[in-house]
């Protein structure tokens, strides 16, 4: 499991002219699901973001999570995360999960997200979307969990 955490002011998720998801000051979330990826690495990825502390305390330093500053979450699935370049100029995505596999897993992490009560806002999988994004910072986290 791969996710690209960015700390944002606002963040919203548009499809066909709607918008489906937005929050203020946040984690934007894009989640990749890898075709061997299991609810173990699922569930080691939602007690790491939710435990990240990345951001800033009174004295200016990187150290409240976003459960701490009242934070809200948007989580986009993204299966371009596993794009492999190494190999000629069209990536291959071979890695990424079939979306028999990736949907449960991708719906599990947000139900983790959401067990706490807190703001969790969501794209929809597979659908084509315009993502805005007001990176704060920039402050912006690549995270991979592999089976171990």
């Amino acid at each position: 499991m791969r996710t690209v955490v960015q700390r944002v002011r606002s963040s919203s998720v548009e499809i066909d002219g709607k918008i489906v998801g937005k929050i203020d000051k946040g984690l934007m979330i894009l989640v990749g699901i890898r075709h061997d990826d299991t609810k173990k690495q699922v569930e080691w990825m939602a007690d790491k973001i939710k435990k990240l502390r990345i951001f800033e305390d009174e004295d200016g330093k990187m150290n409240l999570s976003a459960k701490d500053v009242g934070a809200g979450y948007l989580i986009v699935s993204q299966f371009t995360l596993y794009g492999d370049c190494k190999k000629g100029t069209r990536p291959s995505f071979t890695d990424a999960a079939v979306p028999s596999v990736a949907i449960p897993l991708y719906e599990y992490f947000i139900e983790l997200m959401k067990a706490d009560g807190d703001n969790v806002q969501t794209g929809e999988f597979g659908a084509d979307m315009l993502v805005s994004i007001e990176n704060d910072g920039p402050v912006t986290m690549v995270i991979d969990r592999n089976n171990e």
